[in-house]
């Protein structure tokens, strides 16, 4: 399991958003209700060192942050990942890297290339292994206009222990 950083949105975003997933979830589409909360991912390791808590109190400071939830994207190939893309806001695209920055010496082994500054898609996922029979509702279900709101605050995930850890 993976070791992660995360912007949260706030409570009218999150609800929103777990709208999406339990009308993905009716219509029979394996989305990520009940089992996780709504999130973007910043930064992934195998391991991330706790110490790395202490490092990120300035990103905090930053925050609240608008946002904007955008179009729909496809991830993979066969079986899919359903996500709301992130308008990458420079504001946004500046917290990202002042947090690679200071995760870089406790992401262990060393970050995912995926989510390297320059290479990142920010976006919040909506359901995994959507098939090609299912793809065309799921992307009616998910799409529709933007999606306006905050990012709140940041949490490190511990993906072994199940564990939030807010920062």
């Amino acid at each position: 399991m993976v070791h992660s950083i995360e912007l949260v949105f706030d409570v009218k975003t999150e609800t929103t958003i777990r709208r999406i997933w339990a009308e993905l979830a009716a219509a029979g589409i394996p989305s990520q209700a009940p089992a996780s909360r709504p999130h973007v991912t910043l930064a992934v390791a195998q391991r991330i060192d706790p110490r790395v808590d202490a490092e990120l109190a300035t990103v905090v400071e930053r925050l609240p942050m608008s946002c904007i939830l955008g179009a729909t994207l496809i991830f993979g190939r066969s079986h899919g990942v359903l996500a709301r893309l992130v308008v990458p806001s420079v504001e946004l695209l500046e917290l990202h890297a002042r947090v690679h920055r200071a995760c870089a010496p406790h992401l262990l082994p060393g970050p995912m290339p995926n989510v390297l500054p320059g290479r990142w898609t920010g976006h919040v996922t909506l359901a995994r292994r959507v098939g090609p029979a299912q793809l065309g509702r799921a992307q009616r279900i998910a799409a529709g206009s933007d999606i306006t709101g905050e990012f709140i605050g940041l949490r490190r995930w511990d993906g072994n222990a199940r564990t939030e850890y807010r920062i």
